[in-house]
């Protein structure tokens, strides 16, 4: 039974999100404050710890900070805030994934799978599967049961709603994928995103495979349509 801390001072978040995962089978610690926090993770070390970034007496990314000079443990970030320099930081600072406030139940549920799969796996205490589900179309690879993708052979990291919008697209190229279906690819009915959502993630995405191939344009826009991976 993987083990799994909730960091946030919101009493209700907790409350909600601890039904949610321990329905899941999972065993939940909670914290209210990142410094109580950091002497219970490094005291009892959880395989999954999800922190809100803004906290009193210490944030989440100080938080994470010092838990990385000690531990490599999946951390996803809770959080209102949909900047995308905080989720970069919170990236290169070496977060694992954002859940953005309000959050969907089945989208926090799948992110923490992957996430714990993966680690899983890097550890070596989950055998690999075969290669049937590896979805290649040119020169992407995306593994859904590692949550690897790769363009060229370079590791791109995708968070896991990037992942699913994009494995959305690729499965079918050529195929037009409006707004509304990339919704309910990445979301479902709890939470509800507007089109503006759906741009910021295709924009990130675009950014990010454009840091290993300055030439990617695989995501073709029809404006008013929706977006479509070139055949």
């Amino acid at each position: 039974m993987p083990t799994i801390a909730l960091v946030d001072d919101d009493r209700n978040i907790l409350a909600s999100l601890r039904m949610v995962l321990e329905a899941e089978g999972y065993k939940i610690h909670t914290y209210n404050d990142g410094v109580t926090a950091y002497d219970g993770l490094t005291a009892h070390p959880p395989d999954l710890a999800i922190l809100d970034i803004k906290m009193p007496r210490m944030d989440g990314m100080e938080l994470l900070r010092r838990l990385r000079q000690k531990s490599e443990m999946p951390v996803i970030f809770l959080t209102s805030k949909d900047e995308e320099i905080d989720e970069l930081f919170g990236l290169k600072m070496g977060a694992d994934d954002f859940i953005a406030k309000p959050f969907s139940q089945r989208l926090l549920v799948e992110r923490v799978r992957v996430i714990l799969r993966r680690a899983q796996l890097k550890d070596g205490t989950v055998p690999a599967t075969n290669d049937a589900k590896v979805l290649e179309r040119g020169k992407l690879m995306m593994d859904p049961e590692r949550h690897t993708c790769h363009w060229e052979g370079q590791a791109v990291t995708l968070t896991v709603t990037e992942f699913l919008i994009l494995h959305a697209l690729a499965q079918r190229p050529g195929v037009v994928k409006s707004r509304d279906a990339l919704m309910d690819a990445a979301y479902d009915d709890q939470v509800y995103v507007d089109d503006r959502t759906i741009d910021s993630h295709i924009k990130r995405l675009r950014k990010k495979f454009k840091v290993v191939d300055d030439d990617f344009d695989v995501i073709e826009t029809l404006y008013g349509v929706g977006y479509r991976f070139k055949e």
